[in-house]
């Protein structure tokens, strides 16, 4: 009895998500998208759209080309948790569950008799007929394995609504057809280390030895890759937080500058609140924006002594943008023709409140009780009940839609401003925050790299190549990325 782990994972979720909630999207090729704008890219595909080559990543301009009937529409972070929820209750039904991984995948590991290969496809297939029953719309595929890593790799080997098995006696034969990047922790820059170091294939990659494996990845995680291809289930590694953090592609009506400093400055009252829920104070804050038509992008890093309090980290925040509104009122940055495109706030070298010494300055004891103050007033009427005059561009236009207030995890309930709500239960509130988060910093680099490989056909194909407005959904030809003389450098900020 080989097999340890029963792995679900819902197919096209997002999509699949407004499919159940709308039928006239069912059997139509659809896309989710972060913002309703030609200058970013799909965060999902239903299947009807991935017919037509559509899938996670594709520019929303590449998706039109490729299917021009194809529907898109905007992503709904909460819908997705909410019914997150009745999804792991329903697979609870079946067989008990672990943390989920991601908001569209969970672990189970199979204990006892549910190890005999029958009685796991068994629960399998009754996964399924639950979920059938639940919606029409939405599918899985589940894979049964001796370990995670494997369960996962097979889930992904047949999809749609699959169902895969990986016994011991499979290995590693099995993994053979496979491309490294399917396997889960091998991305672009792992694929190229590993090729670098002869390893072109799985199946070179299964016939390496573990101390080559570990010169390959430079690193522990080399022997951890190779005891995982053979079936062994590994303890997951402790982490501790160093940084709370968000990110956010923004809207076509807040790429200028005040619209950028308002969501930062949001984004930044997000992550605080976090912070100081989870007990923590922040000895730095980086901020980094990035724009459209160009690869450079604007960053700043502050240290500074402990303190979790929003006003002062606001302050310090406006400072880090003072030489970018400078290079714009100065003509240095162009930002009709180079607009923002997504930022991101980041306080690092968190850690526990307690350790520091108390405060000699009685200023920044009170705007630490102004703070606790408004959270405590947000959190009993709701989130952005009262909050600073800086943020309400974003907020008139539901810039950063996934709401944190002073939790760990989203609840709904106090984040949603104006859609579905329901409160989420404690017990599910720790993962719900980090399922987001993942995926919100997934989208934020997808987006990015729609950016970058449009803007490489428009240089490889000239005036023919597509290219998208910042602020409609009609094309527009490539205008010179700069208008200084040839051979003359100038910088872009100082």
């Amino acid at each position: 009895m080989t097999l340890r782990c029963l792995f679900v994972d819902f197919n096209s979720y997002f999509a699949s998500v407004e499919q159940h909630d709308e039928p006239r999207y069912r059997g139509r090729p659809l896309g989710v998208v972060p913002v309703l704008s030609p200058t970013t890219c799909c965060i999902a595909a239903s299947y009807e759209a991935k017919a037509f080559g559509v899938k996670t990543g594709t520019p929303v301009w590449e998706a039109l080309e490729k299917c021009p009937d194809i529907m898109l529409v905007q992503a709904r972070p909460a819908r997705y948790i909410q019914l997150h929820h009745a999804l792991m209750a329903l697979i609870e039904d079946c067989i008990h569950h672990e943390r989920p991984g991601s908001i569209d995948e969970v672990h189970c590991h199979l204990l006892g008799r549910e190890r005999q290969r029958e009685n796991a496809v068994a629960i399998g297939m009754q996964i399924k007929r639950r979920l059938a029953d639940f919606s029409d719309a939405i599918r899985c595929s589940i894979g049964i394995a001796p370990n995670r890593f494997l369960a996962k790799t097979a889930s992904d080997m047949q999809k749609p609504d699959g169902l895969t098995v990986l016994e011991q006696t499979d290995l590693p034969h099995a993994l053979h057809d496979l491309a490294l990047r399917d396997l889960c922790g091998i991305g672009h820059s792992m694929e190229q280390r590993l090729q670098d170091a002869g390893i072109n294939s799985v199946e070179a990659l299964c016939s390496s030895s573990r101390e080559r494996l570990r010169r390959a990845w430079g690193s522990i995680e080399g022997e951890r890759f190779w005891l995982q291809l053979r079936g062994h289930e590994l303890p997951e590694r402790k982490t501790t937080k160093g940084s709370v953090g968000h990110s956010h592609v923004l809207g076509p009506e807040l790429r200028n500058y005040p619209g950028m400093r308002s969501v930062l400055f949001k984004l930044l009252a997000k992550a605080a609140m976090r912070m100081r829920h989870d007990g923590y104070v922040a000895r730095g804050l980086t901020l980094h924006i990035r724009f459209v038509g160009i690869d450079e992008r604007y960053s700043r890093f502050n240290a500074f002594e402990p303190l979790s309090d929003t006003p002062t980290l606001l302050q310090l925040l406006a400072r880090q943008l003072q030489s970018l509104e400078r290079a714009e009122r100065s003509g240095r940055w162009k930002s009709k023709r180079y607009p923002p495109l997504s930022v991101a706030v980041t306080l690092s070298g968190v850690e526990e409140v307690g350790r520091q010494s108390g405060e000699l300055l009685p200023e920044r004891g009170r705007a630490l009780r102004v703070t606790q103050a408004l959270d405590r007033i947000n959190d009993r009427f709701g989130n952005n009940t009262l909050y600073f005059g800086a943020m309400r561009e974003a907020i008139r236009h539901d810039a950063a839609p996934m709401r944190i207030p002073f939790s760990t995890i989203p609840d709904i309930k106090r984040e949603d401003e104006g859609g579905d709500q329901q409160a989420s239960s404690p017990q599910n509130d720790s993962c719900d925050h980090d399922l987001w988060l993942l995926r919100e910093r997934q989208f934020k680099v997808l987006a990015e790299t729609a950016h970058r490989e449009s803007r490489s056909k428009s240089h490889q194909y000239g005036e023919d190549a597509p290219r998208m407005g910042a602020d409609s959904w009609n094309w527009r030809s490539p205008s010179s990325l700069s208008e200084v003389k040839r051979g003359q450098t100038l910088p872009l900020f100082r």
